[in-house]
């Protein structure tokens, strides 16, 4: 009995013991764990200021814009273009007229035939005023705007002319309207203008790419006057006395981008469609 009650005693003194143990190492360990967290703090709060400052706030800002970007591009309508009315003005922009000019009897006309012929969805063509007559073949509003001298002199008045000139006793002009009626059919403009036209067209803002017909030589061109048949020989003198001076411009630096000597007309005309549709 005794001995029985000594074990026992014995057994609670030794789990007594181990609970004390258990107990203190417990607590030194919650305590360790105390030190050791507020030890580690300020490291942890520097870090995350760091952490804050170079990484989280930008990724955030890139975030935002992006999202912001990718919304307005998924809810924009595609393929759509907003209606204004300088539509016209911005498609002709992009498409500069070209001002063709030479002496009379260098074949502009038959070339620009030919052009508007092959590419008649492409170019349109500014129909100039003249106070002189109609030639076999010209139509009215097509060829020509035939005008009366008085009414060539008040169109003038009222400032409808991009450039106008006097040429051997007739008047020519290329009225604002007739490019911007080109223009709003969304064509490149062709300008068949003489010299004193063209130094005008130069002092303005349209743009203009400037192309040079010439004869092979002047004898030739005095050839090719006579042989139309269409002029007296007053008439023929005064072509031919401009005929010098528009040379000798065309001849000038800077005058024109391109000049073509029309001696052979297929020649000359596969250089100036080519020129054309360089740009």
């Amino acid at each position: 009995m005794y001995g029985f009650c000594y074990y026992f005693r014995g057994a609670n003194c030794m789990q007594f013991k181990f609970q004390n143990i258990y107990e203190i190492s417990c607590k030194a360990a919650h305590q360790y764990t105390l030190q050791l967290r507020w030890s580690l703090r300020l490291p942890i709060i520097t870090f995350s200021l760091l952490f804050s400052l170079f990484f989280f706030f930008p990724f955030m800002s890139f975030a935002s814009l992006f999202v912001s970007k990718l919304t307005k591009h998924t809810l924009q309508p595609r393929n759509l273009r907003p209606m204004s009315n300088t539509t016209t003005t911005s498609t002709s922009a992009t498409k500069r007229p070209v001002v063709v000019f030479g002496p009379s009897g260098t074949g502009k006309s038959t070339l620009l035939k030919r052009l508007f012929s092959d590419y008649p969805a492409t170019f349109g063509f500014s129909i100039s005023n003249t106070t002189r007559n109609p030639r076999a073949g010209e139509t009215p509003g097509k060829d020509y705007h035939f005008l009366t001298r008085p009414e060539f002199l008040a169109a003038i008045d009222r400032n409808e002319f991009i450039e106008h000139a006097e040429f051997s006793g007739n008047m020519y002009g290329t009225t604002v309207q007739a490019v911007k009626d080109v223009a709003d059919a969304g064509k490149v403009c062709i300008l068949d203008i003489d010299v004193q036209g063209v130094k005008s067209v130069k002092e303005t803002n349209l743009g203009a790419r400037f192309v040079f017909i010439a004869p092979p030589s002047r004898e030739e061109l005095e050839a090719r006057l006579r042989g139309r048949g269409t002029d007296d020989e007053k008439s023929i003198l005064k072509r031919l006395e401009a005929a010098r001076g528009e040379l000798e411009y065309g001849d000038s630096p800077g005058a024109c981008d391109i000049k073509i000597v029309n001696d052979d007309v297929d020649a000359a005309y596969k250089k100036l469609v080519d020129f054309i549709f360089s740009e």
